[in-house]
C-alpha cells in the first residue's frame, strides 16, 4: 500500500508507450507493480508472470489496482490425492450419462 501523500505509482515508461497506441492493441511489459490509470482502460497488457506474458485486457473496474494483480506467477495444479481423484471420476461417469441438450 502507498502512502496517499506519495500518490500513485504510475510507470511513465508504460504511458509513453500508449501514447502512439490504439485501444485494443496488445502492450507487453514487464511493470507488474504500475497501477492502473484510467488512460489505460481499453488497452490489452501483455503482462510477464516470471515466464510468460499472460494477456490483461483492462475494464474500469481495474483502475487503481496493480497490473500484477491479473497475471498469477504460480499455477495451481489442485489438492487431493485418492479420494479427490475418485470424486472426479464419478463426476465425470455422470456427466458421460446425461444426455447433451439438442441444437435447435
Amino acid at each position: 500500500m502507498r502512502s496517499l501523500k506519495k500518490g500513485p505509482y504510475i510507470e511513465e515508461r508504460l504511458m509513453r508507450k500508449l501514447e502512439g497506441k490504439k485501444p485494443g492493441q496488445t502492450i507487453k511489459t514487464w511493470s507488474r507493480r504500475a497501477t492502473i490509470t484510467p488512460e489505460m482502460i481499453g488497452f490489452i497488457f501483455g503482462v510477464h508472470n516470471g515466464k510468460d506474458f499472460i494477456p490483461v485486457s483492462v475494464t474500469e473496474d481495474m483502475v487503481g489496482h496493480k497490473l500484477g494483480e491479473f497475471s498469477p506467477t504460480t499455477k495451481f495444479v489442485r489438492h487431493g490425492g485418492k479420494m479427490q481423484k475418485e470424486l472426479e471420476q464419478g463426476v465425470e461417469e455422470q456427466q458421460k450419462q446425461a444426455p447433451a441438450p439438442k441444437a435447435k
